[in-house]
């Protein structure tokens, strides 16, 4: 049991919470590629991504500690604090802009990168070829590399006048 909910219906909204949270960030991305604001989309991309990386931690601990899952959780709230506060507390001005932009893109990748690891491991036809398969390694890199293209992109691209924030 995990704050009153079974291990599979905890499971069930943990995996809900973090593909809403890939979709929304998704939809940020998209937005940051054509130097719009989506403040909205913002708030809510960012507030699944916390909550799949607190839900995250209330798995119970798996052995050995500290767990991969876990260490990608913690690097995870790293991020994800830089992202807050580049933000909302320093508006994105000067080189806070680009340290929201990749810490909130990196964010992201992590939940995708955790998204490709459990669909391999959970996904019947996929779970024959689990990491460190050839199909996994390959669609990993194909992850990555989109993340680090539109990464580099919304660098260029976006910029804080567009209004994301609050000046």
């Amino acid at each position: 049991m995990v704050i009153g909910l079974s291990l599979a219906q905890f499971t069930f909204w943990h995996v809900m919470i973090s593909v809403a949270g890939v979709a929304t960030g998704l939809i940020v991305i998209g937005a940051l590629l054509q130097s719009k604001a989506a403040p909205g989309w913002t708030v809510i991309f960012l507030l699944f991504t916390i909550l799949t990386t607190i839900t995250g931690f209330m798995f119970p601990l798996q052995q050995p500690f500290p767990s991969p899952a876990f260490i990608t959780g913690v690097i995870s709230s790293l991020l994800l604090f830089v992202a807050l506060f580049a933000l909302y507390a320093k508006h994105l001005h000067g080189s806070w802009r680009w340290l929201y932009l990749v810490s909130a893109i990196t964010a992201q990748w992590f939940n995708s990168f955790v998204f490709v690891v459990q669909t391999f491991d959970k996904v019947p036809p996929l779970k024959a070829m689990p990491a460190p398969s050839p199909a996994f390694l390959t669609v990993q890199a194909l992850v990555l590399g989109f993340y680090v293209i539109v990464g580099f992109l919304a660098v260029r691209k976006f910029h804080s006048e567009a209004g994301l924030t609050p000046a």
